[in-house]
């Protein structure tokens, strides 16, 4: 049976891909971007089966209004993607109040609005599935892009108290966390705060880590498989990988914090008081 996105950000990276991997196998896709003018070449290719939605997730009285638009216009949901986003960096002396604010506006509010919108819809209907666009920095965290990752920290917790909470109404939610791709998340759709020079030095240092970490990029347009194998599981994961690189940055990290909880196990037990 044919299935309707609800998909942010559509108008390039994970969003755009995922739109044609759905688009291409028949199914019907609500995309929404801040301009739909770059959403033409899909409407151009697929016709009938898109509906480009203009819409700034920040804006929760027009996101609701954009999820109802889809399901009145489809007459129902299936799959809801989160995948509008973009990356802050800074060093957290760096990163202003404005800065920071937006930075969750969009990457975390933007995504709960959604979510609150969608809801209804797929409670009434017993069924859908919500994608959560995350990042191996949802999990981690790396230097130069700390309110990034407390952005995608944010998204990772509600996301599994969500899980849990729409289980008995047959709603399936995964965290899609993607290593290092080759989309334009570091690029033009990047942030930067103004630099202060103490940072410099740690700031080339940073530089070379996440090079080292994202050797060799994954592409995106691989990604198409990966999310209709998630789609169409009897039993998706609550969490997965996107790439390689990941599941070896999360073991270390994970190894190193039980490590540490342990050494430390001594004064836990000090703090109960026994």
């Amino acid at each position: 049976m044919a299935r309707t996105w609800f998909i942010t950000g559509a108008s390039r990276g994970f969003g755009k891909e995922w739109s044609i991997a759905a688009l291409d196998r028949g199914d019907t896709v609500a995309a929404t971007a801040r301009d739909t003018a770059s959403l033409e070449d899909l409407v151009q290719q697929y016709g009938d089966q898109v509906l480009p939605i203009q819409l700034d997730v920040d804006d929760r009285d027009a996101v609701f209004a954009a999820v109802a638009r889809a399901h009145d216009h489809f007459g129902r949901l299936d799959v809801v993607v989160n995948n509008a986003g973009y990356g802050q960096f800074g060093m957290i002396e760096e990163v202003s109040e404005a800065e920071t604010r937006r930075q969750f506006d969009t990457n975390v509010f933007g995504a709960l609005f959604v979510t609150q919108a969608a809801l209804p819809y797929l409670r009434e209907q017993c069924s859908g599935h919500v994608l959560q666009v995350s990042s191996i920095g949802g999990i981690s965290a790396f230097p130069n892009i700390g309110i990034y990752n407390a952005s995608k920290w944010a998204l990772e917790g509600f996301s599994q108290s969500l899980a849990q909470e729409v289980a008995d109404f047959g709603i399936k939610v995964t965290i899609i966390e993607p290593g290092g791709f080759s989309t334009d998340w570091g690029g033009a759709s990047a942030k930067h705060a103004d630099a202060k020079p103490a940072y410099d030095t740690y700031r080339q240092k940073a530089a070379e880590l996440r090079r080292s970490r994202v050797s060799t990029p994954g592409d995106p347009v691989a990604t198409r498989e990966a999310v209709l194998q998630i789609v169409d599981a009897e039993n998706p994961p609550l969490r997965v990988f996107f790439g390689s690189g990941p599941l070896g940055i999360a073991t270390r990290d994970y190894e190193s914090r039980l490590a540490e909880w342990r050494a430390w196990e001594h004064v836990s037990a000090v703090a109960q008081g026994s």
